[in-house]
């Protein structure tokens, strides 16, 4: 249907009528964009993260409390509605010639394709890592930067090494999320499931169910799986949620007796990274980064 829509937009719409063309790997299968569309919209942050390092402008963002890392971008950029909310009305004044969505923005792709263009970009949890890849190769092919792209890819693939030679031999880990008090699981079938089948952290608990919002789990079952490490994304904080926080909800005897405990090797992640912006490339490549600064600071 969508890539029905967009054929059609292209016959039809002055500026996209004699625009070159491409076909891009979207969540919905693959799809003829222009290349290079000069007024952009988006409403996933994984794609406005990607397009940023590939330094493509936008020209409408979602409101939202931003991570650091793009908060420059998101803070002098006009907003056009939240993550699941667009701003119709904004929208027909800015008049887009292009609107990317996906993740919490996904049931809107329909939508948003009547006021412009619209592709769904959204990135799976358990292919997180490969849909990343590909979402770059996409936007260098939509955007005109196959180059850009291709040196992006290849740091990505350099970091990948670097962490899995980073974990290797180091122990098992066990990914927790918390939302106040509340505490969930992730295994390798899971949103962050990559950390464990792409940078090489073995599964302290191979056997958790891959749920988008992870397994609840017990103070006591962290202590019966006693990790060797365990990888700490705060919900709340990703999100500006006033609340417990992570290392207060993990501040217990049964926690700080896993080995994980009694060796220091309870790592706090950058939520907004992983939560909100995740298989954005700077996100995956950040995450990388803390992941191997873990791994190696004893060394240095």
């Amino acid at each position: 249907m969508k890539t029905t829509f967009l054929a059609t937009a292209l016959a039809v719409l002055p500026g996209l009528a004699i625009a070159q063309t491409t076909s891009i790997e979207t969540a919905a299968g693959p799809v003829t964009v222009p290349v290079s569309p000069e007024t952009v919209v988006t409403f996933d942050l994984a794609a406005l993260d990607t397009l940023q390092a590939l330094n493509v402008p936008v020209a409408g963002v979602p409101a939202i409390a931003p991570p650091a890392y793009l908060a420059e971008v998101l803070g002098s950029t006009p907003a056009v509605g939240t993550l699941f909310e667009p701003d119709f009305e904004a929208l027909a004044v800015m008049a887009p010639d292009f609107i990317i969505a996906g993740g919490r923005s996904q049931s809107q792709v329909e939508a948003l394709s009547q006021i412009a263009p619209t592709i769904d970009m959204t990135i799976s949890g358990p292919t997180l890592l490969a849909d990343a890849k590909a979402r770059v190769d996409a936007y260098g092919a939509m955007f005109d930067k196959p180059e850009a792209a291709a040196t992006l890819l290849a740091e990505l693939d350099a970091a990948i090494e670097a962490a899995q030679a980073a974990t290797d031999g180091q122990g098992d880990a066990l990914i927790v999320l918390t939302n106040g008090g509340k505490v969930s699981a992730y295994g390798g079938d899971s949103r962050f499931g990559w950390l464990h089948t792409s940078l090489g952290l073995a599964e302290a608990y191979p056997d958790l169910n891959a749920e988008t919002h992870g397994e609840a789990i017990s103070f006591e079952f962290i202590a019966e799986v006693n990790p060797d490490w365990i990888f700490v994304i705060d919900r709340g904080a990703a999100i500006g949620q006033d609340g417990e926080a992570a290392a207060v909800t993990l501040d217990n005897p049964l926690v700080a007796g896993t080995t994980a405990g009694q060796k220091d090797q309870i790592v706090y992640l950058d939520p907004a990274r992983l939560y909100l912006v995740g298989g954005g490339y700077q996100s995956v490549m950040g995450t990388i980064d803390e992941v191997v600064a873990a791994f190696t600071a004893d060394a240095s």
